[in-house]
């Protein structure tokens, strides 16, 4: 791993690795790249009338496909269901997505997009994924693949935490 050269170049000068260097600030680190990411898509899809909350919550039902319930598209948002319903009235208002009665529970609605909806999905895919695209650069394929596990490894690990901390807190 690369090593960081603290201070001048004296022979008393600190080395230490990057994950030395981040560790007490890692989840920091992350925090800060999530939220400039998203400010970089947010620039880049707001031409569109797109706000955050929106294009997050038509990216998502593209993602986990369109006839899903209001109920699995807040999980996968991690967000509550009135902020889900704001958002979805608001794209419903631009005729971007259409919520069906579910025949079989007459409380849940189903989700689709609109042909408008459609399109604006394509749009919006193409300018996050330009954004992606230079975020990445200069990174190559093992190192996003590395990465890529990392985080999901880190995830499964916090997911797990959270559990036995429940479990604890149960006793």
């Amino acid at each position: 791993m690369s090593d960081i050269h603290a201070g001048d170049a004296s022979p008393d000068a600190l080395t230490c690795s990057i994950h030395t260097l981040l560790k007490p600030s890692l989840g920091g680190a992350l925090g800060r790249l999530h939220r400039l990411w998203r400010r970089a898509i947010c620039d880049a899809v707001s031409p569109l009338g797109m706000t955050e909350s929106r294009w997050s919550v038509m990216v998502h039902l593209a993602k986990i496909g369109e006839g899903c319930s209001q109920q699995s598209l807040a999980r996968e948002l991690a967000i509550e269901m009135p902020s889900l319903t704001r958002t979805l009235n608001q794209l419903e208002h631009q005729a971007l997505i259409e919520r069906r009665a579910d025949p079989g529970d007459r409380r849940a609605h189903s989700l689709w997009f609109t042909d408008a909806g459609r399109r604006m999905t394509a749009r919006l895919e193409q300018r996050i994924q330009s954004v992606r695209n230079d975020i990445c650069e200069g990174l190559d394929e093992a190192q996003l693949d590395a990465f890529a596990a990392t985080v999901s490894r880190m995830e499964a690990n916090v997911l797990n935490h959270l559990k036995q901390s429940r479990r604890e807190g149960q006793e």
